[in-house]
């Protein structure tokens, strides 16, 4: 097997670990309240990701000593707070829709940040907009029912959506610029302690929710953040970033089916199921996520 084989398939391994997250998220609010949930599944990943951090440091010659840790930390509070809001909002929003649609909406994201580049003065190819349009075609057929009004869970995944744009723009500006990883660890404690202090301020925590929901916590912490990151930071080492993304924007079809699968199991006790509209909906979104990752040298004239 290559390494680019190998790899493409660790990549396919994280989005479908993204995407059945989404189940143990809405499973997650069965036992406890949203911000207690999202602090406790930040904490888990940022002590997963620790180790991970404490090992390569160890083993694999990345010395800690010698980063930019001002820097870093800068970057881990900034990438924290967008992660805080994106993910607070997103949770909230799965207590009021499906797991699926809440899948493919955010990964609107991905249609968001080149329009987004707008902003540091970047052009926008065309195709963007194509795929900006079916996107909204597809919204409407996704999350507008028969009485023309959209679902609270919907609108507030979509906010989400915008604000994980914000924070893929924040990782992007300092990746280059430091370590990835660490920046993932600082970020996931932040937003932890978070999430934590408003879970006590306007939420019910309680050590009984965590103990009941333990199954959903160290799924989305360990499993969600610590291994799909590390995972995405292994797979991506040597493929194609639009092969890469195309594998990775997979977790919205994963979230689907497995919404659906774990609700016939009787895991989830709301329905998961899609009308044929919504499908139709599905289906347009994912031809937009596909199209904006497509090579823009496809598009373009060729000059003679």
């Amino acid at each position: 097997m290559s390494k680019a084989t190998r790899n493409s398939f660790l990549l396919f391994v994280a989005a479908c670990i993204w995407g059945l997250a989404f189940v143990f998220q809405s499973k997650g609010m069965e036992y406890m309240d949203p911000f207690t949930f999202n602090g406790a599944r930040a904490l888990i990943g940022a002590f997963s990701l620790l180790i991970f951090v404490l090992i390569r440091d160890r083993f694999v010659q990345h010395k800690l000593k010698d980063l930019d840790w001002k820097l870093t930390i800068t970057a881990g509070i900034c990438c924290g707070l967008a992660l805080t809001v994106a993910s607070t909002v997103q949770q909230f929003g799965i207590v009021y829709t499906s797991v699926g649609k809440a899948g493919f909406i955010t990964t609107l994201y991905i249609i968001f940040v080149p329009i987004a580049g707008i902003l540091f003065g970047k052009k926008v190819p065309w195709i963007v907009w194509v795929a900006a349009a079916m996107a909204a075609v597809g919204m409407y057929f996704l999350c507008i029912n028969e009485s023309f009004s959209i679902n609270l869970g919907d609108v507030l995944v979509f906010v989400c959506a915008i604000f994980f744009t914000a924070h893929i723009m924040i990782v992007d500006y300092f990746s280059p610029r430091t370590d990835g990883v660490v920046i993932s660890l600082i970020q996931f404690t932040v937003c932890g302690v978070l999430c934590m202090i408003c879970a006590f301020i306007w939420g019910s925590p309680a050590w009984s929710q965590v103990t009941s929901g333990i199954s959903t916590l160290l799924y989305a912490g360990v499993m969600s953040c610590g291994v799909a990151y590390t995972l995405q930071i292994v797979g991506q080492n040597g493929v194609n970033p639009t092969v890469a993304a195309l594998l990775m924007s997979l977790e919205s079809v994963v979230a689907t089916v497995t919404g659906v699968i774990a609700f016939r199991i009787g895991f989830l006790k709301v329905d998961q199921t899609m009308t044929g509209q919504q499908i139709a909906g599905c289906v347009i979104v994912f031809m937009a996520i596909i199209l904006v990752q497509l090579p823009k040298e496809w598009f373009e004239k060729k000059k003679r």
